[in-house]
C-alpha cells in the first residue's frame, strides 16, 4: 500500500481511498476522519463536504466578527473573546482540488475548534490586582488542603476546576466593589479595577491553582525521614529541599515549548477541557437560560448532592466506602478476602458508593474512554490474573504475606523495620545479615514489573511514532507554526531563554547547597546525572501526556538508577529520585499550562511569572502544613490511625527507599537475586509497542490504534496503595460518561460532564473538611459504633491475614542472605 505524503494540510479523501499514513496515528493526533470515530453524528460513508461548504459542528464556538474598539470602561460583552475579525477558513489557502485545504484561520483538529476561540483581543487587562489577589488566595488554600488530605486514605484532591468555577463570581464581585481610581507610579498607570473581570485574568488564576494541585513531591522525603528513619529535621532543610526540587523543573519547561506547546498536534486534552469551560462560563455568565438548566445551577446542585451524600459512606455507614460485601459474608476466609478485600486484597468487588474512592486515581469524567479502557484491561491482566497466580503458587514466598500492601516485610511476616538495617542514614550490612532479607507482596512485585515495562515502552513508542517530529522541531520556532493560535500568540513577547536559564541556575545552586550543607550523602555529580536524565525523558513523557492525558511515572526507574549509583544511601537515593522525577514532571506540567495559555492567548511572560510564584508559595505552605500535622495529629502515618491518616504515599515512598536505597537493587533484581525475573518486563515493554504500531498503520480505522502500551502499563501505576475497587469503579463510571453519555447524549455531555466532575469533587472536599474538623478531630472525636462502621473492619482483609500463617518463632525464605 502506498503512503500519502505528510503536509500541514488535512487530507480529506473518500473512505474507500484511505491509505496507510506516515504520521502519528494515535487517538488524539489523527486526521479529520479518525478524530470522529466516536462521534455518532458523523457518517463516514456519506460523501464528505467540499472545503467551500461549512464543516463546523453544531457545538463549535462561533467566532465573533467584531471591529476593534477601545475599552470604554463600562461593562462589555467583549471580555470573553477577541475583537479581531476572523473567518472560518482562509480562502487564500484553498487549493484547486477539493480533497485538500489548509486551515489558516482555524486549528486542523476538530476538538480544538470545538473548545478554543480562534480570535484574540491583545488589549485585555491581564496584569491586575484582582488576578494576583485571587491567584495567591487559591495557591495557598489548595496547597494547604491538598497536603492535608494527601496523607489520608481515601483522600480527595481539590482540582483546579474548583478554583476555575469559583474564581469567576469572586472576580466579578471584585469588579463591582473595587475602586476604579487610577494611580500613576513611576510613570506606570494602574488601577485596582481597570475594567470588567475578563477571561485572561481568570485563566491566570486557574493556572496558579493548577500548579499547586499535586503538592510538593519532596514532602514525602521529609515524612519518610521522620517516620521510617526517625530523623529530626530542621525547617531550613525542609524548605531548601522542597523549593529546589519543586522549581528546577520549570527551567526545563522552557526547552519543551517547541515540542509540546507550539505544535498544533500536541492538543493536550486536559487543556481543551479547561478551555471549553472558560469559554462556556464567560459566554453565559449572568445570562438566564430558558431552554435548559444553567451550568452554574447544575454545579451547585451537583455540589450539594455530593456534600450531603458523602456523609453516608464517609461517616454514617463507612462500609459503603470500601464495600467489600463478599468479605462481610466470609470474614475469616483468607482466599475470599484476598480476592475481594479492599485493604490488603485485590478489590474484585468492583463497586463503591464513595466518590473519593472512585476518583482516588483521578476523575473518570475527564480521562478519555479509550485511555480508561487501556487501564481497565491492564488491571484485569496484571492484577486480577497474574497477581493471584503469583500469590497462590507462593512465588517469592508471597503467600506468607498479604496479597496486596504498600509495605515491605521481613521473614517473620511482620513489616520490615528499616531502623534495624540503617545506621546514621547509611545501610549496615552486618545488621542486615543478622535481621532479614526484604520481601514484597505480590501486588508490589507486579507493580515494579509494570513500572519497568512502562519505561521501556515509552522509549520505543516515542521512537516509533515521533522520531521524525522531534528531529524536525529541534530547529523550529513559534513563527514556523502555521495554525491560527501560534500566529495570534506572536502579538505577545515570548519569554526570553535566559529567564529559564537564570531560574534553573538559582534552583540548581540551592539544591547543591542543600545536599552539601545538610547530611544527605548525595554528591553534586549525582545531582547533575539526575537532572540530565530528567531533561532527556521530558520530551517523550510530555508528548504522551499531550496526546493521551495520561502521565507516565518514571520514579521507579530513577530510583533504580540512583540506587546503583549510590548503594546503601537511602536518603541520597530519595533526593536523587526527587530531582530527576520532579525535573521531568514539573517540566511537563509547566508545558501543559503553557499550552492552556497558548489556547487562551495569555501573555507568556505573565504566565511564566504566575507559575513560578505559585510554585514558590506552595513549597512553603505544604512544608508548614505537614509540620503542623506531625505535631497535632495523634498516631499519624500508622495503619491504625483513627481518622485514616495512614500516609499511604509516604508508606510507599518509605518502602521504596528501603528496597532501593538501603538494601539495593543488586540484592533484589540483579541476575540470580530473588526478584530478577521481573527484569523481563523491560523486554515486554520494549516489544509490545511494535506490533500494535504496525497494525495501526495497516488498519488505520480499526481499534488497533486505540491500544497504547505506555498508557496500558503506566495507568495502573497507583496500585498499591490503590486497589482494584478504585480502578474498577473508575472505569465503570468512565464508561458511563465518557463513552455512553458522550456517544448517545453528546449535547448533555458537552454541557455538563466536566461541571459534574467539578461539583462531585467540591462536595466531597467540603464534607471531608467538616467531618474531620467538627466530628473526628476535637477531643478524640465522635464515632458511631454500629455494624455498618465495624463489620468491614473485622475481616481478614483489614487484618492483613496471609494465606500461610507463620508460627511464632519460625521464619520463611532463604536461610542465608547477604
Amino acid at each position: 500500500m502506498e503512503t500519502q505524503p505528510y503536509s500541514s494540510a488535512t487530507n480529506i479523501v473518500a473512505l474507500q481511498n484511505l491509505r496507510a499514513r506516515g504520521v502519528p496515528d494515535v487517538p488524539e493526533d489523527v486526521d479529520f476522519l479518525m478524530e470522529h470515530l466516536n462521534d455518532p453524528n458523523f457518517d463516514y460513508y456519506a460523501a464528505l463536504p467540499s472545503p467551500t461548504s461549512s464543516t463546523t459542528e453544531v457545538h463549535e464556538l462561533e467566532p465573533k466578527k467584531i471591529a476593534m474598539s477601545e475599552y470604554s470602561g463600562g461593562a462589555s460583552d467583549f471580555d470573553v473573546e477577541s475583537r479581531v475579525e476572523s473567518t472560518r477558513y482562509s480562502t487564500a489557502s484553498r487549493t484547486a482540488t477539493c480533497s485538500m485545504f489548509e486551515y489558516d484561520d482555524e486549528s486542523p483538529y476538530p476538538e480544538v475548534r470545538a473548545a478554543v476561540a480562534s480570535i484574540d483581543d491583545p488589549t485585555m487587562h491581564v496584569n491586575t490586582f484582582r488576578m494576583w489577589f485571587l491567584g495567591i488566595f487559591y495557591t495557598v488554600l489548595i496547597s494547604a488542603l491538598n497536603q492535608f488530605f494527601s496523607m489520608r486514605y481515601p483522600s480527595i484532591i481539590i482540582t483546579a476546576i474548583i478554583a476555575q468555577l469559583t474564581a469567576l463570581p469572586l472576580g466579578k464581585g471584585m469588579e463591582r466593589i473595587l475602586p476604579t481610581t487610577r494611580f500613576n507610579t513611576m510613570g506606570y498607570t494602574w488601577s485596582f479595577n481597570p475594567g470588567p473581570f475578563n477571561i485572561k485574568e481568570h485563566v491566570l488564576i486557574t493556572v496558579m491553582a493548577n500548579v499547586v494541585v499535586s503538592g510538593a513531591y519532596a514532602t514525602d522525603i521529609v515524612a519518610t525521614q521522620k517516620v521510617f528513619y526517625n530523623q529530626t529535621l530542621s525547617t531550613s532543610y525542609q524548605l531548601c529541599l522542597v523549593l529546589s526540587t519543586q522549581l528546577i523543573g520549570f527551567s526545563l519547561g522552557g526547552l519543551l515549548r517547541r515540542f509540546l506547546v507550539w505544535p498544533s498536534s500536541m492538543i493536550w486534552p486536559g487543556a481543551l477541557v479547561t478551555s471549553a469551560l472558560f469559554n462556556t462560563l464567560h459566554k453565559s455568565y449572568g445570562k438566564p437560560e430558558s431552554r435548559h438548566i444553567s451550568r452554574e445551577k447544575f454545579f451547585c446542585i451537583a455540589l450539594g448532592c455530593s456534600f450531603v451524600w458523602y456523609w453516608v459512606p464517609g461517616y454514617l455507614w463507612t462500609g459503603l466506602s470500601v464495600f467489600n460485601w463478599v468479605c462481610w459474608i466470609a470474614p475469616n476466609n483468607v482466599v475470599v478476602n484476598a480476592l475481594f478485600g479492599t485493604s490488603t486484597g485485590l478489590g474484585m468487588g468492583i463497586l463503591t458508593f464513595d466518590w473519593s474512592m472512585i476518583a482516588y486515581i483521578g476523575s473518570p469524567l475527564v480521562t478519555p474512554w479509550w485511555s480508561e479502557a487501556n487501564t481497565a484491561v491492564a488491571l484485569v491482566i496484571c492484577f486480577w490474573i497474574i497477581t493471584p497466580i503469583i500469590y497462590f503458587t507462593n512465588t517469592w514466598f508471597t503467600a506468607y504475606l498479604p496479597i496486596s500492601s504498600y509495605s515491605t516485610f521481613d521473614n517473620t511476616g511482620l513489616q520490615y523495620d528499616a531502623a534495624q538495617v540503617v545506621t546514621n542514614g547509611s545501610f549496615n550490612v552486618a545488621q542486615y545479615e543478622a535481621y532479614s532479607p526484604v520481601f514484597m507482596t505480590a501486588t508490589m512485585a507486579v507493580a515494579y514489573g509494570v513500572a519497568f515495562a512502562a519505561f521501556s515502552s515509552v522509549v520505543v513508542h516515542t521512537f516509533l511514532w515521533y522520531r521524525r517530529d522531534i528531529v524536525r522541531r529541534l530547529k523550529s520556532s513559534l513563527r514556523d507554526e502555521r495554525d491560527v493560535h501560534s500566529r495570534l500568540m506572536q502579538a505577545y513577547p515570548e519569554v526570553p531563554q535566559w529567564w529559564y536559564v537564570i531560574l534553573g541556575l538559582v534552583m540548581l545552586l540551592l539544591l547543591f547547597i542543600t545536599v552539601e550543607v545538610f547530611p544527605t550523602d548525595l554528591p553534586i555529580w549525582a545531582v547533575c546525572v539526575a537532572l540530565a536524565l530528567a531533561a532527556l525523558l521530558a520530551i517523550p513523557v510530555g508528548m504522551l501526556q499531550a496526546i493521551t492525558n495520561q502521565q507516565i511515572a518514571l520514579n521507579v526507574m530513577f530510583e533504580m538508577i540512583g540506587a546503583y549509583l549510590l548503594p546503601g544511601k537511602p536518603i541520597a537515593v530519595m533526593i536523587f529520585k526527587a530531582s530527576a522525577y520532579m525535573g521531568t514532571n514539573q517540566a511537563v506540567g509547566f508545558a501543559g499550562d503553557l499550552k492552556l495559555g497558548h489556547y487562551m492567548k495569555v501573555p507568556p511572560r505573565l504566565m511564566f511569572t504566575a507559575q513560578v510564584l505559585a510554585a514558590f508559595l506552595s513549597s512553603i505552605v505544604v512544608t508548614l502544613v505537614q509540620d503542623w500535622m506531625f505535631a497535632n495529629i495523634v498516631d499519624i502515618c500508622t495503619p491504625t490511625q483513627p481518622q485514616f491518616f495512614s500516609c499511604p504515599s509516604t508508606a510507599t515512598f518509605g518502602s521504596a527507599s528501603l528496597l532501593w536505597g538501603s538494601i539495593g537493587p543488586h540484592r533484589l533484581f540483579s541476575p540470580g537475586a530473588m526478584y530478577s525475573p521481573l527484569l523481563w518486563f523491560f523486554a515486554v515493554g520494549a516489544f509490545l509497542p511494535v506490533p500494535f504500531y504496525y497494525l495501526a498503520r495497516r488498519f488505520p480505522l480499526s481499534y488497533w490504534r486505540y491500544i497504547n502500551i505506555p498508557v496500558f502499563f503506566a495507568g495502573i501505576g497507583a496500585m498499591p496503595p490503590a486497589t482494584g475497587i478504585n480502578f474498577a469503579s473508575w472505569a465503570i463510571v468512565g464508561f458511563t460518561f465518557q463513552w455512553f453519555m458522550r456517544r448517545y447524549h453528546f449535547r448533555w455531555w458537552m454541557r455538563y460532564n466536566y461541571i459534574l466532575s467539578a461539583g462531585l469533587d467540591a462536595g466531597v472536599m467540603l464534607s471531608l473538611i467538616i467531618i474531620f474538623f467538627l466530628l473526628q478531630l476535637p477531643k478524640g472525636g465522635i464515632n458511631l459504633n454500629w455494624w455498618g462502621n465495624t463489620a468491614w473492619q473485622n475481616t481478614a482483609d483489614i487484618m492483613g491475614t496471609p494465606l500461610y500463617v507463620m508460627p511464632p518463632g519460625n521464619t520463611f525464605g532463604p536461610s542465608t542472605w547477604s
